[in-house]
């Protein structure tokens, strides 16, 4: 049944996205014989019909300028077909029906110095939260991070060197955007939140901030005759979760807010199970403008991972197979107490963890 045949629902939400799709893609929607990965940044899918549609990817930064995305569209439409989507990872994809647009298109996007690349066993683009321009608990700069980082692996960006498809993620705080990757780069609060109790009772609605914190650590209290909060530190497990409805309990900190890097989170099934991510450094400095003691673990994981693993591991299926012992000592990263899970909260967790066994 063609698409147009078929009876559209009327609900609210995201627009129909066939009406934006390239008309090689409607017309042959679920008809596609077979894909192929001609070169880094290039994707070609055939269809039943013998029709083809070719797709160019570039990388781009998340939160784009009118600039940028100006020049981004002016040049899909005069060396593309007029078509374009972003991806989830924030890049920019133009598909094209004729295979003489590719390398004119490859060409305008490198001139204008866009990277085109992300594709197959690459280091896609990492995906990042909003950081300081939009959210309102940022412990560090999640885009900046990524700005950072990908400068340093641009090359495997544009290359596909690795043993299969690396996922690198970002969270500029600890209870929100944080997700699943290959390599995630997390914020890491390390004191309690210190608290303005002068403000308190004008700013925060007590019983919400007290219902917020997931171990029960926030408790009202009568500080210098005037209505504030208080926080048990034995119980508070530093997440930030109280910051957003009372902005007078901060808890971003220059000196005690890290960075922390955790990996083997996978979402696929193609060749094992899904795995959480792990900790495996903590205490990093969350050092802006360009994070090098972040960036330099990061490419220190990378280049152990692309000289030690099979093909089409990922990097959880190389763990597994290496062991963690394996895995610290080619890294030089130190096991330390903090990668054991003691929260007192987490007693059923103990015997899953990672490094340990009772």
């Amino acid at each position: 049944m063609a698409y147009e045949d078929m009876r559209q629902p009327i609900e609210s939400g995201c627009p129909d996205g066939f009406q934006y799709m390239h008309p090689v893609m409607r017309k042959n929607f679920g008809l596609w014989k077979f894909h192929e990965h001609p070169k880094p940044g290039v994707l070609r899918h055939v269809a039943h019909s013998g029709d083809e549609i070719w797709t160019v990817k570039a990388g781009t930064q998340r939160i784009l300028d009118v600039y940028s995305l100006r020049k981004l569209t002016e040049i899909g439409e005069k060396y593309g077909d007029g078509y374009v989507r972003f991806t989830i990872r924030s890049n920019i994809e133009y598909m094209v029906s004729d295979a003489a647009k590719v390398d004119p298109l490859i060409t305008a996007l490198t001139d204008a110095g866009f990277i085109v690349g992300g594709t197959g066993n690459s280091v896609a683009m990492i995906s990042h939260t909003q950081g300081w321009l939009h959210c309102d608990i940022p412990g560090t700069d999640a885009s900046g991070v990524v700005k950072a980082m990908m400068d340093e692996l641009v090359d495997e960006f544009q290359n596909c060197n690795m043993p299969n498809r690396v996922h690198i993620t970002t969270s500029c705080c600890q209870i929100n955007c944080g997700g699943q990757g290959d390599i995630a780069i997390n914020v890491q609060h390390t004191k309690p939140p210190r608290i303005n109790h002068d403000l308190v009772a004008n700013v925060c609605e007590r019983p919400s901030v007290v219902a917020r914190c997931p171990v029960a650590a926030i408790r009202p209290a009568m500080v210098n005759g005037k209505a504030s909060l208080e926080v048990d530190e034995k119980k508070c497990i530093c997440c930030g979760a109280c910051f957003p409805p009372c902005p007078p309990m901060q808890i971003n900190d220059p000196e005690h807010t890290k960075l922390a890097i955790w990996v083997g989170g996978n979402h696929s099934n193609a060749r094992s199970k899904p795995t959480f991510q792990k900790l495996v450094a903590s205490g990093i400095p969350n050092n802006p403008p360009r994070w090098p003691e972040a960036t330099a673990l990061v490419k220190r994981i990378l280049k152990e991972y692309k000289e030690g693993a099979k093909d089409w591991e990922r990097i959880n299926d190389w763990i597994e197979r290496i062991g963690w012992p394996r895995f610290f000592e080619v890294t030089g990263l130190p096991f330390t107490k903090y990668h054991i899970d003691n929260w007192r909260g987490a007693r059923n967790s103990l015997n899953a963890s990672t490094h340990i066994r009772f």
